[in-house]
């Protein structure tokens, strides 16, 4: 368990001129869930920069990762601070200890660099999705086949601090 992980994070973020904002909602009893990370670019005007979608509705399915983009032009270790962030707060607001996504397949090239990217985060390839009545479910909730993969919230935590601790230095 980690304490104060976002609250630091945030911190970090304001120190190198970046905004980290939550914005929860619980609908149905179903946390859903869009970190961004911005930088003011005039005083009444933010521009964001990354974003992660998510959502979570119990302990045994876990945090649902859905949507993660950054610009091309952000700062050096933007998407680590808002995978760390994203672990936080699961870790610190919900009953999630895991974390599940897809990692949608595209093209053979696209889907490997996938793979290879949510490896590096620590997560495993539990399953492919493809076209089998059990797997239309899950291609409704993330809108295509793809490979499921699943990973520790603590260690996706652990992993993205480090790595966006090593951006700051």
């Amino acid at each position: 368990m980690i304490e104060n992980g976002l609250v630091n994070l945030e911190r970090q973020a304001s120190a190198e001129g970046l905004l980290l904002r939550i914005q929860v909602r619980r609908p149905l009893n179903l946390w859903a869930l869009r970190l961004s990370v911005g930088k003011y670019i005039a005083p009444e005007k933010i521009q964001i920069l990354g974003e992660m979608k998510a959502w979570a509705y119990n302990q045994r399915s876990g945090l649902q990762l859905d949507t993660m983009q950054v610009r091309k032009d952000s700062p050096k270790g933007l998407g680590h601070l808002i995978w760390a962030s994203t672990m936080a707060w699961a870790l610190e607001e919900t009953n999630c200890r895991n974390a599940r996504l897809l990692a949608i397949f595209d093209d053979s090239l696209q889907h490997k660099k996938l793979i290879r990217y949510f490896q590096k985060r620590g997560f495993k390839n539990v399953r492919d999705v493809g076209s089998a009545p059990l797997d239309w479910p899950l291609r409704i909730i993330w809108g295509g086949s793809g490979s499921l993969m699943i990973a520790s919230c603590e260690e996706v935590y652990k992993t993205s601090c480090q790595l966006w601790e090593l951006n700051l230095k």
